[in-house]
């Protein structure tokens, strides 16, 4: 089975945004961290509206 966890176009845009030629790894982990946060913010406040609404 050879299924995508992450769509071709989400990935590649994501690998771009994260990129940097001046990294030992090639990413830019502050950059990374910071988009992986500020999603996990996101998430969070969808999941609060969610609980509010069901109650």
């Amino acid at each position: 089975m050879n299924e995508e966890i992450v769509p071709k176009e989400a990935f590649e845009e994501i690998e771009k945004m994260i990129a940097s030629a001046e990294s030992v790894v090639g990413i830019d982990a502050k950059k990374t961290h910071i988009i992986i946060i500020h999603k996990l913010l996101e998430i969070e406040k969808r999941l609060k509206a969610l609980e509010d609404k069901s109650r």
